[in-house]
């Protein structure tokens, strides 16, 4: 009998190395994890969709509305709602429901834009106050300080008299009075999460300092900042309407919630559509992302659900 020749060793490029799951795909399995706690509570499936209404009708506003938004007809000029015109016509003759339509394609396009442009901006301040320290921290605190010392309206009501008004311009200054609160808690969460044993761990074992923070600090970071990221949209929604309430936001005849109620005013004896559609549209998606937003506060928070 032949004698069984001794096992060959493996060399280390033949050894299978485990699979490092990618960017995308952990992003996907965190997104899956929070769904089971978001669709076992009502009222968050409620504000999903109700959102997610009046996304597909901002999505698809150029389909759905009946007239040009701006375009003027003054022989039509406070019509009621009828068969031509199901939500009526405003001072200028312009149909109030294309004008709904795209007002939602603007008003979620600015909450988003807005949220995001001060999510990263905060994002950056409280990664470096918390892993840098020092002097460098104490400048960015008291950066965020000053501007956590103002209302939010305040301070918007303020860099739109710096930049100018617009669209662009409301997105930059809503952007702005979102950087302070997104800092915080981000610093707040970096030193928690670095004084951890994983973390020195890591740094004994020779990790590099940016995998660091792409492995182990931003996936314990964005838990709580996304769920404040979907609270503050509601906020940022309400803002820009109200600034173009005052006149200092949206220039017209963009179509705006803000700028159809301000509008409406004059009229609310006579037309009160001007500004009632519009003003209830407002409020229900309102209560939509309020209610979503507390659904991923109560699914991703670990605080709040006992995780």
């Amino acid at each position: 009998m032949t004698p069984a020749s001794p096992a060959t060793p493996l060399s280390p490029a033949s050894v299978p190395l485990p699979v490092q799951a990618s960017p995308l795909a952990r992003f996907a399995a965190w997104l899956a994890r929070g769904w089971r706690p978001i669709h076992r509570q009502r009222s968050a499936m409620l504000g999903l969709a109700i959102v997610g209404v009046f996304v597909v009708l901002a999505v698809f506003a150029p389909l759905l509305s009946p007239y040009d938004p701006v375009l003027q007809d003054l022989e039509h000029a406070l019509q009621a709602p009828d068969a031509a015109h199901w939500l009526g016509t405003d001072s200028f003759g312009q149909d109030v429901l294309s004008r709904l339509l795209y007002g939602a394609r603007l008003a979620l396009f600015i909450g988003f834009a807005s949220v995001a442009l001060g999510l990263a901006g905060g994002l950056a301040i409280g990664l470096i106050s918390g892993l840098v320290g020092g002097w460098v921290e104490w400048a960015l605190m008291r950066l965020v300080d000053a501007i956590l010392a103002f209302p939010e309206i305040i301070l918007a009501i303020a860099f739109v008299a710096v930049l100018g008004m617009g669209v662009d311009k409301v997105i930059y200054a809503l952007a702005i009075s979102f950087v302070g609160p997104f800092a915080r808690i981000v610093r707040s969460d970096v030193l928690q999460v670095k004084a951890r044993p994983f973390i020195e761990a890591a740094r004994l074992m020779g990790v590099p300092s940016s995998r660091i923070i792409l492995r182990h600090l931003l996936p314990n970071v964005m838990s709580s900042l996304m769920v404040q990221a979907g609270i503050r949209v509601s906020t940022a929604i309400l803002l820009e309407s109200g600034l173009s309430f005052f006149g200092i936001g949206v220039v017209p005849p963009t179509p705006d919630w803000g700028l159809m109620i301000a509008e409406g005013r004059g009229f609310i004896t006579m037309a009160p559509w001007i500004s009632g559609f519009p003003g209830v549209a407002l409020a229900v998606l309102l209560i939509g992302l309020t209610l979503l937003g507390d659904g991923l506060r109560d699914a991703f928070d670990p605080r709040s659900n006992g995780r």
